[in-house]
């Protein structure tokens, strides 16, 4: 028996509903008809976000990456050699947040893998790839990122919670299981990548530096 977070591992049809089908017409609209088979990873992760809405978990079952080959004129291969090659598509049930940690280099230097461990402990998942026993959190650690001088990275479904640690991983997990998102982006005091506690350099407005010249 199926539980509300975790589907059928392969559904017996998909249709895409209005909210897909009107991103799918914008997306066409990019690529000539005779070109439109590049317009599959969008609508790979059209699919992958209707999923989500519908059932919780956001994936691609086999169902959907055959209608987008029909859509596409494609062979059902391409467009499984395209979902099984990237990891942002899910080809699986996964839980409700995906908890996606970085553990390249520059976050690994910076204290990943204290943000694994910290994921681990405030889930109950024992090994990266599972799912927690609530359905509610899947970890999975992934390559870089590119956002490296906010590391260490922690990507929730879409989001990107920047310079984490041990106890602000274990913070927004909490936050999550109440059903609450936190804003994305650094945990510290600094905006974007700038220096913690703002600028260093560059101290003056254009204004003032004007007036000094």
């Amino acid at each position: 028996m199926n539980t509300p977070w975790k589907p059928a591992e392969q559904p017996e049809q998909f249709t895409f509903d209005a909210e897909s089908e009107a991103e799918i017409v914008k997306v066409l609209k990019k690529y000539p008809e005779a070109r439109k088979a590049s317009a599959v990873m969008p609508i790979l992760y059209i699919a992958q976000r209707q999923m989500g809405r519908d059932t919780g978990s956001a994936w691609v079952p086999l169902v959907a990456m055959d209608e987008i080959a029909k859509r596409l004129d494609m062979a059902p291969i391409r467009v499984y050699e395209v979902a099984s090659f990237y990891t942002m598509y899910n080809t699986r049930p996964i839980g409700r947040y995906h908890l996606q940690v970085c553990t390249t280099t520059s976050c690994w230097l910076r204290g990943s893998d204290a943000v694994v461990q910290a994921c681990k402990k405030s889930t109950g998942i024992n090994n990266v790839g599972e799912t927690s026993e609530d359905g509610l959190f899947t970890l999975t650690q992934v390559e870089c990122l590119g956002a490296c001088a906010n590391a260490p990275i922690l990507q929730v479904d879409d989001d990107f919670y920047e310079d984490m640690d041990g106890p602000s991983t274990e913070a927004l997990i909490a936050a999550l299981r109440t059903g609450e998102r936190p804003a994305a982006g650094p945990v510290t005091n600094r905006c974007g990548s700038a220096p913690e506690g703002g600028r260093k350099t560059l101290l003056e407005t254009p204004e003032a530096a004007s007036e000094n010249q």
